[in-house]
């Protein structure tokens, strides 16, 4: 049996399935998937409840998908074929002979309710403003134009160095409109970390900021954007957005340098619909190449993950309105970077009709409550979040519901990693009891969520609603069997439009096919270990590729993380095991003191005792060390797996790629010691 408490055990004892919110009438009857069910049952298919729904959606995944398409009334031609081809995932093909176009899509309100805002902007620099849809249309159909004037064709890349800021929402739906494939690294990326990424994709195109603010400070990127365009040998033109006011960078003779607003070739005419400027629209097929994502790229060259126009079309449809109740003209916003999925998926809120609100800056400058703030004063409904900044809330003694007027806010979105129980306790007190906490998981690969919330079913403390429509999601046990109440790997047996459509530079599918179906042949193998509960509520427990293992008894990290750090004497933590296949490793502890404290002797104490009783005595490190830091991804993931490779003897500059890390500098911090 797996060495984790079930939903039942953790109930009681450690604050799991506490109930906190249930839908009531009002809410059921208004949710858009309540609409979508009375829409299915006028077309044959009635559904009692969520439970029903979901079970249809994932044994006849044919048609779910699509009444997705009719429900929604995606624009495109969907054709007279089947859904999906026959056949066992990778081959699985979706919508054959359809065509569509995701920035279409995206913008059909500038032609249905042009004044409405589509993107409000804030920033740490003040810079701030509104484009309503017409606006939008009008910037895309301007950047489209520049970039065919460039020679873009359907097919070539454009990519960007940009934080999220509105430039980078419109070159990513410029590049759509014309069947350009789009890919984006946030400004904090390092050198090498950039090129690693879009070398392997041959950029034509690059949108770069000369510089940008964080934490107060100004950080020029001239230098960082005139290497990057000398290791990219396919690159004809950089498009410069000035923030700072940097002098320009210097660039290869053969790559122009252009501006964002005054130096863009003007040869071709630009359409003109309902009063103003209008994108000319490249149908597609429906697997065909919108963005380029990527894995984190601690270890390694990234793997570049291609996503289909079609299949990001009809799950950010189904994951916006079904799962997060987005309506349109709703005010929604994450925050992310260009360089995390969740900035994709924020874009996505455009195909929905909501106005997307976009933050450029720390979450956490001039003080925590930043969001809080943001969501008060732009009156948003739904405010996503990383589950780091609402314990960071939760740490610094937030009230925001009293301190700030979040009237307007109706869903809270949790992502990134496990939110633990006292992270949806302290939601419901210190912000608002009507509130819908989502917590969810997914992951890059599929640029959505496996498991979230729906507004049909009741939020419990530290559970994740239920499984995601369209989402056939089970645990699987070491002998691959599906179990119920226990922990396994996180497994996917039913094909959904998101899943990539193909890695980059992998003509075979081979490296494709090795990343998530070489385990359980057939079946998508995530990484992640989950619960699934008797009532269908969900526990993540962290990577199943960072997994600890004591005694034959396996364990994830989140559950170590949620205890250590209740610790206020505790600024971070990271815990990896070096046992190997075979072979009994050491369970190790590492902790960064917060400011003004130290591990010393009566800490530890406390931590091992903290551990031995809120989770079992297997879970007792070995050994627990001081470090100034713990190692993170630009997108504030700790890096288990590499440290643990470092505690083995792998050098460090092997381990990790460091400019793909936040904070580089800590990782000696970690080298092998005689006792590991």
């Amino acid at each position: 049996m797996l060495g984790v408490m079930t939903g039942n055990d953790a109930a009681g004892s450690h604050g799991y399935g506490a109930p906190l919110w249930e839908p009531d009438a009002r809410t059921i009857k208004n949710a858009r998937v309540s609409r979508y069910m009375r829409w299915l049952a006028d077309r044959g298919v009635h559904a009692d409840g969520y439970d029903a729904l979901w079970n249809w959606s994932v044994t006849s995944p044919g048609e779910f998908w699509t009444s997705v398409w009719d429900y929604f009334d995606v624009l495109g031609d969907r054709g007279d074929g089947p859904a999906l081809t026959d056949g066992t995932m990778p081959g699985v093909h979706w919508f054959p002979g359809a065509t569509l176009n995701y920035a279409r899509n995206a913008l059909r309100t500038a032609w249905t309710d042009p004044d409405r805002p589509a993107i409000i902007f804030s920033s740490e620099r003040d810079r701030s403003g509104t484009l309503t849809y017409a606006q939008l249309a009008a910037e895309v159909a301007r950047v489209a134009q520049g970039l065919r004037a460039l020679g873009v064709r359907k097919g070539d890349r454009v990519v960007a160095l940009l934080p999220n800021i509105p430039e980078a929402a419109i070159g990513l739906l410029a590049a759509a409109s014309i069947g350009a494939i789009w890919s984006s690294c946030s400004p904090d990326f390092g050198t090498r970390s950039v090129v690693d990424r879009f070398a392997q994709i041959e950029p034509t195109v690059l949108f770069a900021i000369d510089g940008y603010t964080y934490n107060g400070k100004d950080f020029s990127r001239s230098e960082v954007v005139s290497e990057i365009a000398a290791q990219l040998p396919t690159l004809r033109a950089v498009v410069m957005v000035t923030l700072l006011g940097t002098t320009p960078p210097p660039l290869p003779a053969t790559v122009r340098l252009l501006g964002w607003q005054d130096e863009w070739p003007t040869q071709l005419p630009i359409a003109t619909s309902m009063g103003h400027s209008s994108p000319e629209f490249e149908e597609v097929e429906f697997e065909h190449p919108l963005w380029v994502l990527y894995s984190s790229g601690t270890t390694g060259l990234p793997k570049p993950i291609v996503h289909g126009h079609g299949g990001i079309v009809l799950e950010h449809l189904k994951a916006l309105a079904l799962h997060l109740d987005l309506h349109p003209g709703d005010r929604f916003t994450w925050y992310t970077t260009t360089g995390w999925m969740m900035w994709n998926f924020q874009v996505g809120g455009l195909l929905a009709g909501t106005t997307i609100v976009l933050y450029d800056g720390s979450a956490t400058f001039p003080e925590t409550g930043r969001l809080w703030q943001l969501a008060a004063q732009q009156r948003v409904s739904y405010l996503g979040v990383g589950a780091p900044y609402l314990m960071a809330s939760q740490k610094a003694g937030l009230r925001p519901g009293q301190t700030w007027d979040l009237s307007a806010l109706r869903g809270i979105g949790s992502t990134g990693s496990p939110l633990p129980p006292e992270g949806f306790t302290w939601v419901y007190e210190a912000v608002s009891k009507d509130v819908q906490l989502a917590s969810m998981s997914g992951g890059t690969d599929v640029c959505t969520g496996f498991v979230g919330h729906c507004p049909l079913l009741p939020v419990r403390s530290g559970v994740i609603s239920g499984r995601s429509l369209g989402a056939k999601v089970e645990s699987f046990d070491e002998d691959g069997k599906p179990v119920i109440g226990k922990v396994g790997e996180l497994v996917v047996t039913v094909p959904m439009p998101s899943m990539p459509v193909m890695f980059w530079n992998d003509p075979d599918g081979s490296r494709y096919a090795d990343s998530y179906f070489a385990e359980f042949p057939g079946i998508w193998r995530h990484g992640d270990w989950i619960e699934i509960l008797p009532d269908g509520g969900c526990i993540i427990y962290g990577r199943s590729d960072a997994t600890l293992n004591r005694g034959g008894v396996r364990m994830g990290t989140s559950e170590f993380y949620r205890v250590i750090e209740s610790f206020p004497e505790v600024a971070d933590s990271l815990v990896v095991d070096t046992g190997r296949l075979g072979a009994e490793g050491r369970l190790v502890l590492f902790v960064q003191p917060a400011a003004g404290r130290e591990l010393d002797d009566d800490l530890t104490g406390q931590i091992r005792a903290a551990l031995r009783q809120q989770l079992s005595p297997r879970h007792v490190p070995d050994e627990i060390i001081e470090v100034p830091g713990v190692p993170r991804t630009l997108s504030g993931k700790k890096l288990e797996i590499p440290v643990r490779k470092i505690l083995l003897g792998t050098p460090v500059a092997e381990a990790a790629d460091p400019s793909a890390l936040a904070n580089p500098e800590v990782l000696a911090s970690y080298v092998r010691r005689p006792s590991l």
